[in-house]
Formats: C-alpha cells, sequence, structure tokens
C-alpha cells in the first residue's frame, strides 16, 4: 500500500519537484499551496508524512505545525532559514526531522523513509499485546511472564517460544518448524534445542501450563475450552 504524503509549500517549483519524485518513489502526494485548511487535508488525503515548510504566505509553517501535531502524524520541516533557534523551535513543537534549503532530493527521500519506518515501528510497539493461558500471563510489550500474580524469570528463548506456543494454542509444531518460527530459518543447531527449552518450561511453570509432547511430531500448548473461556 502506497504511503500519502502531504507537501504545504508556497514555492511551486518546489512543490513540483517534491511531488515528481516522491511519485515516481510511489509515494501519493497532495500539495497544499499556501497552508490553510492543513486539518480538511488530513481529514480527506489521510497523510502517513508531512513535509512542511516554515515561510509560507498567508501563515508561518510554526504555527502550522503547533496545530496539527495532535494527529500523531510525522512532520518534516523545509526552510531557507539556518538559524538553530528556528530548528530547535520546529522540533519542540512536535517536527519529526528538519531539512534545509537548497537540499539533495536524495536525501529528502531517506529522511521521509526513515521518518515512516520509525512510526511504524513504534506503531507496531503500542500494538503488541498482553496473552494469558489459564493462571499465566503475559505482556509481550514488557516481556515480563506471571504466574499467578508472581513473575517467573524466563531467558529469552524460553519467553519467545512460550509467547508463540500461547498464540497459538492447541495447535501441534514439528521441532523443524518450532526452530525455523521462534529461532529463525539462519538458526545453526539442531533440534534437541526445542526439547531444552521445552524441559525448562516445564519445569519454572510447573503444572500452571500443559506443553504436552505429540509422539513422532512436536508440541502443543493443550488448553481447554473451559480456560479459554476463562
Amino acid at each position: 500500500m502506497r504511503e500519502n504524503i502531504l507537501i504545504i509549500e508556497d514555492d511551486e517549483d518546489i512543490s513540483q519537484i517534491l511531488r515528481f519524485s516522491l511519485t515516481r518513489e510511489g509515494y501519493k502526494v497532495k500539495i497544499n499551496d499556501n497552508g490553510l485548511r492543513v486539518e480538511d487535508d488530513i481529514q480527506t488525503f489521510k497523510p502517513n508524512l508531512i513535509l512542511l515548510d516554515i515561510m509560507l504566505g498567508d501563515i508561518d509553517g510554526f504555527s502550522i505545525c503547533k496545530e496539527i501535531t495532535n494527529y500523531k502524524i510525522p512532520i518534516i520541516m523545509i526552510t531557507a532559514r539556518i538559524d538553530i533557534t528556528d530548528k530547535i523551535l520546529g522540533l519542540e513543537l512536535g517536527a519529526d526531522d528538519y531539512i534545509t534549503k537548497p537540499f539533495d532530493i536524495r536525501e529528502v527521500i531517506t529522511r521521509i523513509r526513515v521518518a515512516l519506518r520509525r512510526k511504524k515501528e513504534i506503531t507496531n510497539q503500542k500494538n503488541k499485546e498482553n496473552v494469558s493461558s489459564g493462571n499465566i500471563s503475559i505482556s509481550e510489550q514488557s516481556r515480563i511472564v506471571k504466574c499467578n500474580g508472581e513473575e517467573i524469570k524466563l531467558k529469552p528463548k524460553e519467553f519467545d517460544l512460550l509467547l508463540f506456543l500461547v498464540k497459538n494454542k492447541n495447535r501441534v509444531y514439528s521441532r523443524d518448524e518450532l526452530l525455523n518460527l521462534v529461532w529463525g530459518y539462519d538458526f545453526i543447531g539442531d533440534t534437541r534445542t526445542i526439547d531444552v527449552h521445552i524441559t525448562r518450561l516445564r519445569q519454572k511453570l510447573k503444572k500452571e501450563i500443559n506443553i504436552e509432547t505429540v509422539f513422532g511430531v512436536g508440541y502443543m500448548l493443550k488448553e481447554s475450552d473451559a480456560n479459554n473461556k476463562a
């Protein structure tokens, strides 16, 4: 899916250069040439990122930045002003980055990619969920496991394996599948790694979790319908 970029720039030559280059990169572009009705553009165009000139004819970019930061859209300010106080002010008002004119379009594109990637990473972090199985609760974001309210210390891969099994309850996975899905395809080791980690999880979580061995196949975290409804 293409990201939408809103350009707020009153210099037609610059805005058209940006439009051409960003469109060629696969972005969908809209230009606001006077800085007015920006919130209308946000509501209708739904930009993933905003390129904002500071020196506009009818309104300055600082005022716009202050007005739209509540939308949580990455903002990159573009300006011919090189005073460091302007840069500090823009960043304090909520801008994510600052580019001075004249600029190399390759730098603009790179900074856009970085800002969009950072936004996606933050969103993914926020979307991490809390999951549970019986009396076991797992916070994916903080990587904390609790059993009956008491924290259980797990090593990184023990945590990853437990989280994967809890998210895929009542489904059997072979040892090779678990190695690929939890450790990664480039992991150098053998399937005994899975057996060792399963043993450790059983020891640390005791009877609070039911990781079954499916002989000749692999493992499954089995949870009854009663536990699922709890």
